[in-house]
């Protein structure tokens, strides 16, 4: 394991220019291609989990992430995690999902020991570490979709609901970034907040309890400032750099105005017109973390994985120098992964960073 600092935090502007596409100036990149995951991965032991990930990581083109064990049952998964960050909002599972209750139930306990026992794994494991280091949250409106009111709808339909959603998540993500700076005092923290349901939110196309309808659509300026209420609370408990993940036909400009400072991707996804909203983001100098490799086909030879990112890069005109801000990431999470394959992925990505910063170097 590599205990090297890094040059700059994934996700961060150099204090440098560099020529933009438009012959404006752009913020100058970090400092090379880094290789990661999205969170989750196979099998039940965080500390084996863990070990494994900054043991692949660990280098100079890795950005090491705490590992997310859906395996476990519920409490681990994605919106189960994120929920028991929620100071004063206890939940509960119940047949329908998450819901909004009076006291914790049994699941969320669980939730909330499952946490514990990742972050001591992870004291463990990252013992002296120094280096960047990921930690992954549902973001506040894709939470919202998912948890349920305690009596009828998703929350997300309430606005009393959503904005106690906000400033509560926001809360709790600033205590969890706080707890792994104490347990792992060398880390350079980055936070990832995943939102796969913000367009259905802005359009309104998430379901109604029934399944018959479609819930109102949010505004799109409450949304922006509901995001950047949690992005500001990670930036002040000490994220260094926070990015938002996003599904295809999500409006990437919305993100960047909320503050985030790295957009998540999935590149086969973007299309011409996704592109060239990548290319402004990226110009005005947010840092783009690309799902770039499947983790369900075939692994992609290095050259092919490089030129999936080079070739249409070039085609918008962004500068090659700018590649060195670039994070690749698989396009999903490896819990559904044996975990041989999980660790080639991950290898697999380290070594397609490797090669983008000599494309970024040789300009």
């Amino acid at each position: 394991m590599s205990e090297q600092p890094p040059a700059g935090p994934p996700g961060a502007a150099g204090e440098g220019t560099a020529q933009g596409r438009s012959g404006g100036a752009a913020a100058a990149p970090a400092a090379r291609p880094r290789a990661t995951g999205t969170g989750p991965w196979p099998g039940e032991d965080p500390l084996e989990a863990a070990r494994t990930v900054l043991g692949e990581l660990g280098g100079d083109a890795g950005l090491p992430f705490l590992p997310e064990l859906p395996a476990r049952g519920p409490g681990s998964d994605a919106a189960g995690r994120t929920a028991a960050l929620l100071v004063d909002l206890p939940v509960d599972l119940q047949p329908v999902g998450w819901r909004l209750v009076d006291h914790p139930g049994r699941d969320a306990e669980r939730a909330g020991s499952h946490r514990r026992a990742d972050l001591d794994a992870l004291a463990e494991a990252a013992d002296g570490w120094t280096g960047p280091l990921k930690l992954q949250v549902l973001g506040p409106w894709s939470l919202a979709s998912s948890v349920w009111l305690p009596r009828g709808e998703r929350a997300v339909v309430d606005a009393g609901a959503r904005r106690d959603l906000v400033h509560s998540l926001g809360e709790g993500v600033a205590a969890h970034l706080r707890d792994v700076a104490r347990l792992v005092p060398g880390a350079d923290l980055v936070l990832q907040v995943d939102e796969p349901a913000l367009p259905a939110v802005l359009d309104g196309r998430l379901p109604t309890a029934s399944g018959w309808g479609r819930l109102p659509a949010v505004d799109s300026l409450e949304v922006r400032e509901g995001l950047r209420a949690v992005l500001d609370a990670a930036g002040a408990a000490g994220a260094s750099a926070r990015g938002v993940r996003c599904p295809a036909g999500a409006p990437l400009g919305l993100v960047r105005e909320a503050g985030a400072s790295a957009i998540g991707v999935e590149v086969a996804a973007l299309g011409a017109a996704g592109w060239e909203s990548l290319a402004a983001s990226t110009e005005a100098g947010l840092a783009p973390w690309l799902g770039a490799l499947d983790p369900a086909g075939e692994l992609p030879a290095v050259g092919a994985l490089v030129e999936a990112v080079r070739r249409p890069w070039r085609e918008v005109g962004l500068d090659p120098e700018l590649l060195a801000g670039v994070v690749l990431a698989p396009t999903a999470g490896l819990a559904g992964t044996a975990p041989s394959r999980a660790r080639a992925v991950l290898a697999r990505l380290r070594e397609g960073a490797d090669a983008l910063a000599e494309v970024a170097a040789g300009g």
